[in-house]
């Protein structure tokens, strides 16, 4: 029997930030470092950069660095990372559906044991 490789694809979106970064390249296109922070400012610059770097060594963000003064580096989805921003699409989507589901079962504290 064939091995799930689901696990390989979830191992490659581990972490609480590289979906949410995947869905504002995905949405905003090529994005400089500190648009990407002002997109998604609970993180941090360390951890920015470390998601960013792991979401590089897989092919599915690049990395354009300009040599100029102010250095300039900006980051966009590879054409390889594009097969899978429709699964990050899909994740939002559930995920939206999620919330409203659990509001409906649990009421309003559901989407503040969500957030915790």
């Amino acid at each position: 029997m064939e091995e799930c490789k689901a696990t390989t694809a979830i191992d490659i979106l581990n972490g609480k930030w590289k979906p949410v970064i995947l869905y504002h390249l995905g949405i905003g296109g090529t994005l400089r470092f500190s648009e990407l922070q002002k997109a998604i400012p609970d993180i941090t610059k360390k951890m920015l950069t470390s998601q960013l770097r792991e979401l590089e060594y897989h092919d599915v963000v690049h990395r354009e660095v300009y040599l100029q003064i102010p250095p300039k580096v900006e980051y966009s989805i590879t054409d390889y990372g594009q097969t899978l921003f429709p699964i990050i699409e899909l994740m939002h989507d559930w995920g939206q559906k999620h919330m409203l589901h659990l509001e409906q079962k649990y009421g309003g504290e559901a989407s503040e044991q969500v957030a915790e």
